[in-house]
């Protein structure tokens, strides 16, 4: 996928030095997720997401995001209903990055049979707000004091979570699906 300059690409393993520096500048912000420190590898990383519907953007062939689901839980039930994690880097904010990974990964998801994409996403992290609004994710709820913040510009602090679901209109229609 190449839309407005963005190269939307799987991700592989050669991927997660460049991942793993976006999704730390992303915790130092403060505003992406209570995990301190990214994962010291990609088994440990790749461990906790499904093997399908991890894409990496590139600028200029520079890794600037990337976006990965993870399963909510083991209940078979539920397969089709994902966490999504998506990172940008500080420098590629606001150009189109975003959109383009989000888009590639709603179809890679429904692609791939998944129904129901949720997200947890920090109210004050107003880009991801609306990035999620604008690719059709409905605001469900907020989870008030949801976890505490030990670490970065809002330690010593509860943190609300707004919780954000976006069902499928193609995957998951079906009773065989």
């Amino acid at each position: 996928m190449n839309e407005n300059n963005v190269e939307i690409v799987p991700m592989t393993p050669s991927d997660w030095p460049a991942v793993a520096a976006i999704y730390q500048q992303g915790m130092d912000s403060g505003n992406s997720t209570f995990t301190r420190q990214a994962p010291a590898s990609w088994e440990e990383w790749s461990a906790h997401k499904l093997p399908d519907c991890r894409l990496v953007a590139r600028l200029q062939g520079e890794t600037v995001g990337w976006a990965a689901l993870s399963p909510t839980t083991s209940n078979r039930v539920y397969r089709g209903v994902v966490e999504l994690s998506i990172y940008i880097a500080p420098g590629a904010q606001r150009k189109g990055v975003g959109s383009a990974l989000m888009r590639a990964v709603i179809s890679e998801s429904e692609a791939h049979g998944i129904w129901t994409i949720q997200s947890l996403v920090f109210p004050e992290n107003e880009g991801s707000v609306k990035l999620h609004l604008k690719n059709g994710f409905k605001l469900m709820c907020v989870h008030e004091k949801r976890g505490y913040m030990r670490f970065g510009p809002y330690a010593g602090l509860w943190r609300d979570v707004v919780l954000f679901e976006r069902r499928s209109q193609i995957a998951g229609v079906g009773k065989d699906d």
